[in-house]
């Protein structure tokens, strides 16, 4: 029996470009044989399914149904393929529970969790062989003191929103007379900010998926961003960073590397694909973690399919592990 699947793009925030390109990767990868798929629409106007004569027909919220031609077409599984929100913050996911509807992404408290930087260093902090930059939190309209940070963090800092995964609104700080600046664009994106000392190490992307009922890691991608950072440009900017997958690790680096990201996915109660950024630093080799992104990009230059291509399986073998874990 085929499943109908509806596969979710579009969402609320600037990352939604780069969720509709997702979302074509995955509609022509996903197993024609096995799934029916609908593509849905989300944004500030509505949730609409496009047909290929382009009338938009309104999804019903009261079950996240659709009637097509009379017929009404009910989800076996929702393919969540919006960055941002509201995909990636919980509140998809806890829309769907209430339905009984299952979906490939985290669940709603680990995807709401894992938003916020700060909260999830915390979680993850103890994983043996895991470091997190110094950091120190503060929040719009709170008490913080910036000659105090000056003081107890070490130059350079990262200045980044605490909240949204598109690296808008970040800064490197190299002087202490341009904290506050920085600290003003970040309030600009979100309420809460974080400060991080900087970690001098070689930048990585790592892939993570459940099938099976096991935890995969892909091979990783080394990213060298020309940069001074792996901004919004740079990840978005053809030839704007140079990528190596598999990444150059040693193999007691890649073995290490690999026992602490299945760690922090079971720590962090992930379930399907997730990507994990790490820095190794330069002196030591020690694996710094940077921040997780529950629903990775999948458009084709995106890391999650050059690592499934490096892992030598086709991405419709791919989709379809990961819909079988985690749609049933």
């Amino acid at each position: 029996m085929k499943k109908t699947i509806a596969l979710l793009t579009g969402g609320t925030t600037g990352e939604w470009v780069v969720s509709v390109k997702s979302a074509a990767t995955i509609a022509q990868n996903i197993d024609p044989n096995l799934y029916d798929v609908y593509k849905i629409m989300l944004n500030e106007k509505g949730w609409f399914y496009e047909p290929a004569d382009s009338v938009k027909i309104e999804i019903d919220k009261n079950d996240f149904s659709l009637t097509l031609d009379g017929r009404r077409i009910k989800f076996d599984g929702v393919f969540i393929a919006i960055h941002g929100s509201p995909g990636e913050d919980g509140k998809l996911q806890g829309y769907f529970d209430m339905l009984g509807i299952p979906y490939t992404t985290c669940d709603a408290l680990t995807s709401s969790i894992t938003m916020n930087k700060g909260y999830t260093k915390a979680i993850v902090a103890g994983i043996d062989n895991l470091y997190t930059a110094k950091s120190v939190q503060i929040f719009k309209g709170g008490n913080y003191n910036v000659n105090q940070i000056k003081q107890d963090l070490r130059l350079p800092y990262f200045v980044k929103p605490n909240s949204g995964g598109s690296s808008i609104g970040m800064s490197k700080v190299k002087h202490p007379d341009d904290l506050d600046e920085a600290i003003e664009k970040a309030f600009k994106e979100d309420s809460q900010i974080l400060i991080e000392e900087f970690v001098s190490g070689r930048e990585f992307s790592v892939g993570i998926f459940g099938a099976e009922g096991k935890i995969i890691v892909l091979p990783a991608t080394e990213v060298i961003p020309q940069n001074e950072f792996f901004d919004f440009e740079a990840k978005y900017t053809p030839g704007a960073t140079e990528e190596i997958t598999p990444g150059r690790m040693s193999e007691e680096e890649l073995h290490r590397v690999q026992q602490v990201v299945t760690e922090v996915y079971k720590k962090l109660n992930c379930r399907g694909v997730v990507r994990i950024d790490y820095f190794l630093e330069h002196e030591t080799g020690k694996f710094y973690f940077i921040e997780i992104n529950t629903i990775p990009g999948q458009t084709a230059t995106s890391f999650i399919p050059q690592q499934v291509a490096a892992m030598g399986i086709s991405l419709k073998e791919f989709y379809t592990r990961l819909m079988k874990e985690t749609l049933g």
